[in-house]
Formats: structure tokens, C-alpha cells, sequence
């Protein structure tokens, strides 16, 4: 048994323990009302499930075990002479609980490597689709295309305890990851270079050799992709991408069935189709203003007359933050460190001291901050990668990390199939006292 698998089966089998235990003990007190509010509006706030690779609070932001963004960035092992937390190191802290050693990180960056071949059916697969498709579906269907490989589909098949569905979870979970990078890549370069592939380099880290494999040769993008890949890795376990995960695996389809499913949610507007969202929306607005170098002046008229047509700001507002979202100060740190007198970036930096004054002005608006998606797509035009349309795939790779990890311990714990009870609206309209 590997070093990462030895460590969650000892975790994973004291918390099953110590869960038994409070289902005896605790299993009839209640945790929260459900108001019709939430119920029309979403399931909006309700404690209904355990996520324990990472919680959000409203005032602080993300945390990943107990460590917030900065705390990772100081603590979590880089490359040589690297500034940017490896994200290897992020899904053995969300795995374990333990910020791993330095030889911990090489030894999964090798492993990855080592699970990383594609078989030609995915890449067969995706050559059957128009080019022009859009890469998300395409994501998508590569991530099926891999199920045929599943090892928990075929052990369940043959017949195994439940308390052992937590192993073939493991290897297919980490089998998955590894080949991510592979087959997104080679999305990327089907759709946007014409099918002009880049090997993979099994010498580099997981995050580097996507970079790589993207086509890029600059090591501050290999930087940025790392920092990438790590704070976008997971937000609690109640965003649209992560319940699918959850809720799709609770009734014991693989991890590919389970993927799959939480990327489709991950693709909508709603989610993650929002960093693809904001740079389009900064596009169409150095096209409309005829300049990139716009005034204050002028950004703040064409963020009026974006309300003024019934539309939103993208980048700003979330269902949970009600400050500036912590993903969005570390890139822009990365951008103050590494990126100067870039016009798309001063635009972002304009509208993050413009946006939340107009949208708090209004008095509607709980939470008129920048969240993850408002930066994302500057850094990355910066460096050349304008495909906005691809940059949900990278947000996909990267969700992987924390979604599988969350899924690894659904199985050790044994959580259920998640089956909420819906009421009808007669019987909503009947609650409420309404004729």
C-alpha cells in the first residue's frame, strides 16, 4: 500500500469509527430549519451534508484543512526556488489532514506520472467530435471515454465489502487525476493548434507539465498554472461542481460517472462558465470604448449601463463571501509580483475598486466583492492564452483535486445515498396558509 493510501485508510477508519458513534449517540438532535426561502431558493445555506477537505466562511473565505490561502502558500512544498504552492501538495493536505514533507509532494508528482498514460479509446473518442465543440462537452465526454478503466465499477461488479469500496475510490480517484492534464491538453491544442500536440514531460510536476503540454514555455506561467490549480481545487462541498460529485457518487457510480457529472454542473453560467464570462465581458467592453487604456470615468459608465439593461457585473457577487474572495487577492498578488503595466490587469484592478462602489450604492447587493473568476482570465491573456472558451477546463482539472478527495471519504465513511424528500407547491401553498 502506497504512502497516501496507508495514511487515509488509518484517518479515514478512526473518523468512520468516531461517526458511528455519534449517529448512535446525537443521530435525533436537530442542526438547522429549513425557512420556504430556502427551499424556493435554492437549498441556499442548509447544513445538509460533511465536507471535510474544506469550509468557506463568509468573512474569512476558503480554508483547506483548518489553512487559509496564505498559511498554503508559505507552508505547502514549491518547486526549486519556486513562490507557488504546488498543488500535489494541497490534495495530500485534503486527503490526510497533514501539510505534506517535501519527498511526500515528489513521491505523488511521480506517481501521477506514473498513472498518466491515456488509452487511444479517449483520444479516439474525442477525435469523433466536430473541432469546434465546446471544450467543456468535450472534457466531458473524455472523462466518460475513461470509465471503461474503472476499477471500482469492475471490483463492485465482482462482489467486494463496503467497507472496502474506499480502495478501488483511491486508485481509480488517483488514476483520474493523473491523466486530467493529458487528455485537457489535448483538447486544447485539438480545438485552438490543429491537433499539434505536445508530449507530456513525466520529469515535471503535474501542474508544470499541463502548462507545458498546453504549449507554453515560461516559468512564471508554469507558476502561475500552480497557483492555479491550487486555489481553485475546492470551496466547500455545496457548490454546484462539488454536490454533483457528492450526490452522483452516493449512489456508488465510479468516480468517471461521478466527474462527469460535476463538470457538466461546473460548465453552466451560474458556476464555473463564469471566468469565461468576465474576460469576454472586458473584451466587449475595449471593443465598445474603442480603447484598453480606459478611464475611471469610462469604466464606471459601462458598468452602469450593464445594470441599467437588467445585466450583472461578472466576476462579483457570491452565494456565500461577503468580502473580497481570497482566490481573488492571491492572484492579484501573483500579478503585483510577477506582471507589470499590463492594460487587461489595470483594468481588473480599476474594476475592483469600481464595482463594489456602484453595486453597494444600490443597497440590493449583499456581497458587490470580486470572487475567483474577476482575475483569472487577465493573468492568463497576459501570457498569451486569450481561448476563453477553454478556461472552465482549466477550472475542471484543477476541481478534481478537491472533489475526488471528497469522494475518497464519502466511500471510507460510508456516507449514504442523498435522497432529500421535495414537497409539491399545493402543499407549500397549504403550509403557508394560502387558498
Amino acid at each position: 500500500m502506497d504512502p497516501l493510501k496507508e495514511k487515509f485508510y488509518q484517518k479515514s477508519t478512526a473518523l468512520k469509527a468516531e461517526l458511528k458513534t455519534i449517529l448512535k449517540d446525537h443521530g435525533e438532535k436537530k442542526l438547522d430549519e429549513v425557512t420556504v426561502d430556502q427551499m424556493i431558493g435554492g437549498m441556499r445555506s442548509v447544513k445538509s451534508m460533511i465536507w471535510d477537505t474544506s469550509s468557506l466562511d463568509p468573512e474569512e473565505g476558503i480554508r483547506f484543512r483548518g489553512y487559509n490561502i496564505p498559511q498554503l502558500r508559505e507552508l505547502l512544498p514549491r518547486v526549486p526556488n519556486g513562490k507557488e504552492p504546488l498543488p500535489e501538495g494541497l490534495f495530500w493536505l485534503m486527503m490526510v489532514g497533514e501539510i505534506p514533507s517535501t519527498e511526500d509532494v515528489r513521491w505523488l508528482s511521480a506517481e501521477w506520472s506514473r498513472r498518466s498514460h491515456v488509452a487511444q479509446h479517449v483520444f479516439d473518442t474525442l477525435e469523433a467530435l466536430p473541432t469546434d465543440t465546446h471544450p467543456m462537452t468535450q472534457f466531458s465526454i473524455a472523462v466518460l471515454a475513461m470509465q471503461a478503466d474503472s476499477i471500482f465499477a469492475q471490483k463492485y461488479e465482482e462482489g467486494m465489502s463496503k467497507n472496502d469500496y474506499w480502495d478501488p475510490m483511491y486508485e481509480d480517484s488517483m488514476n483520474m487525476i493523473a491523466r486530467l492534464p493529458r487528455i485537457a491538453a489535448y483538447i486544447y491544442r485539438r480545438t485552438f493548434h490543429n491537433s499539434n500536440h505536445i508530449a507530456p514531460d513525466l520529469d515535471m510536476d503535474w501542474g508544470g507539465n499541463y502548462a507545458k503540454m498546453l504549449g507554453y514555455d515560461n516559468r512564471d506561467f508554469y507558476a502561475l498554472m500552480r497557483l492555479y490549480m491550487t486555489i481553485h481545487a475546492d470551496h466547500e462541498g455545496g457548490n454546484a461542481s462539488a454536490h454533483t460529485m457528492h450526490l452522483v457518487g452516493s449512489t456508488l457510480s465510479d468516480v468517471y460517472y461521478s466527474f462527469s457529472g460535476a463538470m457538466n454542473a461546473l460548465a453552466g453560467p451560474l458556476h464555473g462558465l463564469a471566468n469565461q464570462e468576465v474576460i469576454k465581458w472586458i473584451f466587449e467592453m475595449i471593443e465598445e470604448l474603442g480603447t484598453n487604456t480606459p478611464t475611471k470615468d469610462q469604466i464606471r459608465k459601462y458598468i452602469n449601463d450593464t445594470l441599467a439593461e437588467g445585466k450583472v457585473v461578472p466576476g462579483y457577487g457570491h452565494a456565500v463571501l461577503r468580502q473580497p474572495d481570497p482566490r481573488f487577492v492571491a492572484q492579484k498578488r501573483f500579478a503585483e509580483e510577477n506582471i507589470k503595466n499590463d492594460p487587461i490587469v489595470q483594468i481588473v484592478w480599476d474594476l475592483f475598486e469600481i464595482v463594489p462602489e456602484v453595486l453597494g450604492a444600490l443597497g440590493k447587493v449583499k456581497n458587490p466583492w470580486p470572487n475567483v473568476d474577476a482575475h483569472s482570465g487577465a493573468l492568463l491573456v497576459h501570457y498569451g492564452f486569450k481561448e476563453y472558451n477553454y478556461y472552465t477546463v482549466l477550472f475542471g482539472v484543477s476541481r478534481a483535486l478537491g472533489v475526488c478527495a471528497g469522494l475518497c471519504w464519502d466511500r471510507a465513511l460510508g456516507l449514504s445515498l442523498e435522497r432529500p424528500k421535495s414537497v409539491t407547491t399545493d402543499w407549500l401553498k397549504k403550509f403557508v396558509g394560502m387558498n
